[in-house]
């Protein structure tokens, strides 16, 4: 049996759960290619909340995003959720 902790979130820092998605740190269309595991909505809340040049230009690092106001936000409610926890995500206007 392992004592391993499980995987980390790399946008809000909580346990991951059972779904997982990979969020590339440069927007794929960007020519990014690495890839970091994220909650379903974390992944949402950043894609809602930025777009893929600001991600690119200004936005390719954990610290980073949870710089942006929003996003630190969303990352203060989210902090005491279950991992598995769901809602729907706001679009930006």
């Amino acid at each position: 049996m392992s004592d391993a902790a499980p995987p980390l979130c790399f946008l809000c820092g909580r346990p991951l759960g059972r779904k997982i998605e990979w969020h590339h740190v440069v927007p794929k269309s960007r020519g990014g290619r690495d890839t970091e595991p994220v909650h379903p909505i974390c992944h949402r809340t950043i894609h809602a909340t930025l777009s893929n040049k600001q991600l690119e230009r200004d936005y390719s690092s954990a610290d980073a995003l949870c710089a942006h106001p929003e996003i630190a936000t969303f990352i203060r409610w989210v902090a005491g959720k279950h991992p598995d926890f769901h809602a729907p995500t706001r679009r930006r206007a």
